[in-house]
């Protein structure tokens, strides 16, 4: 969990009392690489905090796996369909690599937003950086060309450039595979 807490508290210092609430709905898990925690069409029913490792979200779309985010230690990844309008995910999430995870089942990670107020904030900010993320990313793929999008990539996500297969990133990116090659290779 030092990983974790490490995290939470960068962004949103919390008290030990919430601390050890939020810990006693936490349950270790392990998951091996290309483990799907999250698949599209299906209720999850878990979030996952991420002590060590690195996942990756991704729509399927005319049959083609479209990156849309990636996750690494400290992060937190889970169905935003079903933890805010209780629907199944629009989305799958699986491990880039051998993963260590603390999961926590949506009804209590609700039920924690709800009634305390430090975890409330923890969670605003974690979806204002994740909105301010999304943004970003957006307003880069329709102004940038591809090789500054692929430094501002390489700032952001480090540890995924070193992680993920770059078929990922390029698709992350909105770039073909021989384009991410070509601008690696400069």
């Amino acid at each position: 969990m030092t990983t974790i807490i490490k995290t939470i508290n960068s962004l949103f210092p919390l008290s030990a009392n919430t601390i050890q609430l939020l810990e006693k709905h936490l349950t270790l898990c392990h998951f091996p690489k290309k483990y799907q925690l999250i698949q599209e069409n299906k209720y999850c029913k878990y979030a996952y905090f991420i002590e060590k490792g690195s996942t990756r979200s991704f729509w399927l779309v005319d049959g083609e796996e479209v990156t849309t985010s990636f996750s690494t230690e400290g992060g937190i990844v889970f169905s935003m369909d079903e933890l805010y309008y209780n629907k199944m995910s629009e989305e799958f999430v699986e491990t880039l690599e051998e993963t260590t995870a603390y999961r926590i089942a949506i009804s209590d990670l609700r039920m924690l937003f709800e009634t305390n107020l430090e975890l409330a904030n923890w969670g605003r900010i974690i979806h204002q950086n994740e909105y301010r993320r999304i943004h970003r990313t957006h307003k880069e793929c329709f102004t940038l060309p591809a090789k500054q999008r692929y430094e501002a990539f390489q700032e952001q996500f480090p540890e995924i450039c070193q992680k993920a297969q770059l078929g990922y990133i390029a698709s992350y990116l909105g770039i073909t595979l021989s384009t991410l090659s070509r601008l690696r290779g400069k």
